[in-house]
């Protein structure tokens, strides 16, 4: 019986990363192509139960996530060096690709964090885990191209002194994009005009961003 149960397991596994060659690129392709739309649907697979839920697409926090493990193997694949300097902490971090991974994902996840809860409180809701988690799933997906642009061209950046008009160009094109997309989720959900939308994606960026440099500095010279 235990011998059918770990073939059953390991049955669902090949079935479940098989299916990701997939659904990964096909959930990617809706994201970058119809933001909005996404959003919509992760806001209606929420309802969902079991099995069900996101079915036809990768949850958003895996897309997230995946997203950061495949250009972390860039960096790889790359040899993107060490950071210089720093503390112990950081050069433990780096020196793990399953801890860079993991860092980055939280260091990223401040994102669509901050902005569910700006969601929530502009609503006038109470802020609680049920009222965060909806806008904070969708909000992943948002996140998901941006961060691999950024990270992505992070890793080019370091390759050689210099600048690097392509890599600036992308992370200026991945930027826009995320800007944009922001600026409509709130238009929508807010029911507001396209000068109060702007002015909250960007302030919610830069809160994102200052939490983002609060963490890394600990982290970069414990």
């Amino acid at each position: 019986m235990d011998f059918l149960k770990i073939l059953r397991s390991f049955e669902d596994f090949v079935f479940e990363a098989v299916s990701w060659l997939i659904f990964y690129p096909l959930t990617l392709w809706r994201i970058v192509r119809h933001p909005l739309r996404t959003l919509d649907y992760s806001d209606a697979e929420q309802g969902q139960e079991g099995e069900a839920r996101y079915d036809d697409a990768i949850s958003p926090p895996l897309v997230l996530l995946a997203t950061l493990v495949l250009a972390n193997m860039v960096g790889v694949a790359l040899h993107q060096p060490p950071p210089a300097g720093g503390g112990a902490l950081l050069h433990a971090i780096a020196a793990s690709p399953q801890n860079l991974v993991l860092f980055r994902s939280l260091i990223f996840s401040l994102i669509p964090l901050t902005a569910a809860v700006s969601l929530v409180r502009r609503r006038g809701e109470r802020l609680s885990r049920e009222s965060v988690r909806a806008p904070f799933y969708a909000q992943c997906y948002l996140t998901t191209p941006f961060a691999g642009i950024v990270s992505l061209a992070g890793i080019f950046l370091q390759q050689a002194p210099g600048p690097h008009p392509a890599a600036l160009a992308a992370m200026g094109l991945g930027l826009a994009w995320f800007l944009g997309a922001q600026m409509a989720w709130y238009r929508r959900k807010l029911s507001i005009g396209w000068g109060a939308a702007a002015y909250l994606a960007v302030r919610g960026l830069f809160l994102a961003s200052l939490i983002m440099i609060g963490v890394f500095i600990p982290v970069a010279y414990i």
